[in-house]
């Protein structure tokens, strides 16, 4: 069993930076998915960014620039660098793990606001 624990939301100003981590405990196999969704009020999650264990990234558009999506394989912690922040990109942020081809697992969510 894994368990996945996030960190680092909070309160910026428009333009500002914030870096959530994503701490996995448990085993984690040779071949996974490391990644962000995120969820505004009204909204249907998701995806902001992912990362293979081959070290392939992808963005959604509307972040593209601005967020990185990285990880330390020895902590098993991934992170994501958030950078130049718009009102829009505030959400609450859930750290997902693909782990294998079937076995999924969700952050317990984090909260990110964006507002002067």
């Amino acid at each position: 069993q894994v368990q996945l624990v996030e960190s680092g939301g909070g309160l910026v100003q428009p333009g500002g930076s914030l870096r959530l981590s994503c701490a996995a405990s448990g085993s984690i196999f040779s071949m996974y998915v490391m990644g962000w969704y995120r969820q505004a009020p009204g909204k249907q999650r998701e995806l902001v960014a992912a990362i293979t264990s081959g070290g392939s990234a992808n963005y959604v558009d509307s972040v593209k620039g601005r967020f990185t999506i990285s990880r330390d394989n020895a902590k098993n912690t991934w992170y994501l660098q958030m950078n130049s922040l718009k009102p829009e990109d505030a959400a609450v942020y859930y750290c997902h793990l693909r782990n294998g081809v079937s076995y999924d697992y969700w952050g317990q969510g984090t909260q990110v606001t964006v507002s002067s």
